[in-house]
């Protein structure tokens, strides 16, 4: 199956929004050490577009989600899943429908940060997020395994 560690390709950054992705803010000084920027497709070997292609044939299942519930409702809903998945909240900002978090790995202790982007739609509310990893060339499937147990868990 696509996302487990063998088949995967070398990137560390997943998005469920590949044209738009939601903007990382509070974790940025966080990151200031980190090897790995938040820019989308930010290395000279890799573009936005690239990345975008490479996630979409991978992980075809990590899209944006569309809720029916309302955004402030769904917010909430974030905010618990964040916190039953153990991540380490940084900032909620709930007139920005922005949620920011940190993720240690369990075996090497890397940190990860996810920002999660809640917006009204017409008949509800959708639900976008993105996960980077602060270090690697490439997460092994571990992004795209964090933002399918957050979408599950919400």
């Amino acid at each position: 199956m696509p996302g487990e560690s063998e088949n995967v390709p070398p990137i560390h950054v997943i998005s469920t929004d590949t044209v738009n992705p939601p903007d990382f803010v509070a974790v940025l000084p966080l990151r200031a050490d980190a090897p790995n920027t938040t820019v989308y497709g930010g290395s000279d070997d890799m573009t936005p577009e690239r990345l975008a292609e490479l996630q979409t044939v991978a992980y075809p299942d990590i899209t944006t989600l569309t809720l029916s519930d309302a955004p402030d409702i769904v917010f909430e809903r974030a905010l618990a899943a964040v916190d039953r998945l153990g991540w380490e909240l940084v900032a909620q900002v709930p007139a920005e429908g922005r949620i920011e978090a940190t993720d240690t790995t369990f075996w090497y202790r890397f940190k990860d940060d996810v920002v999660i982007r809640i917006q009204p739609a017409p008949y509800g509310t959708i639900v976008d997020a993105r996960s980077v990893s602060r270090v690697g060339r490439g997460d092994a499937g571990t992004n795209a395994r964090r933002l399918r147990a957050f979408f599950d868990t919400l």
